[in-house]
């Protein structure tokens, strides 16, 4: 058919305005940028989420939000797959990494949940580790260590808009790139600038 999905992008976030300007709605961020920069409309309303359909760098997309809150993001995920006919290998995940320091962003063919609830969602669905993911650094300089899931739901500061915007611009060009050259270029190129991530478990 014409109009047959190749891949399928999703940020992970949790619906509400309260959680609208936290770093766990960071991936909720890149697709509303991704698809403000495509001319797609993410108003179809598909397997628990916000979906918009379109063309980003010649390949045909479902741009996706789910709304089932965050830790239940799999159930969503897998039922977008199922919808488009894709397997695993052509689902794209976004989300926040609090292992990553603040605007840094790391691609990742595939692996482990990394202790991130909503990426552990996903696998747990899907049965499988193997998809590609953006992830969004958000682990601020000094951020004491522990209470981690209060501060990813702690709205950012009036200061951090601009590094806000500049971070979700860089995640939708690495979904652009990812879309355009494969995995494996854009880590070449986006993975640069996470110095000292490569001992990070796998």
């Amino acid at each position: 058919m014409p109009d047959e999905i190749e891949f399928l992008v999703v940020g992970l976030g949790n619906p509400g305005a309260e959680y609208e300007d936290t770093p766990h709605n960071l991936g909720f961020r890149v697709i509303d940028r991704l698809a403000a920069e495509n001319s797609i409309r993410v108003t179809r309303k598909e397997n628990f989420s916000r979906v918009g359909l379109g063309a980003i760098r010649g390949k045909r997309v479902a741009l996706a939000q789910p709304q089932t809150f965050m830790n239940l993001s799999g159930s969503a995920v897998k039922g977008l797959l199922e919808r488009y006919g894709l397997q695993p290998d052509r689902l794209l995940l976004v989300y926040d990494e609090l292992a990553i320091p603040w605007q840094e962003l790391r691609i990742r063919p595939k692996g482990s949940d990394a202790g991130h609830n909503g990426v552990k969602s996903v696998i747990g669905s899907l049965g499988t580790q193997d998809f590609a993911r953006v992830r969004l650094g958000i682990n601020p300089p000094g951020r004491p260590v522990g209470d981690g899931a209060r501060f990813v739901l702690a709205p950012f500061g009036r200061a951090q808009k601009q590094e806000v915007e500049e971070v979700v611009g860089r995640g939708a060009a690495a979904v652009e790139s990812i879309l355009a050259d494969g995995v494996e270029k854009s880590m070449a190129v986006f993975n640069r600038r996470a110095g000292g991530l490569n001992t990070e478990e796998e």
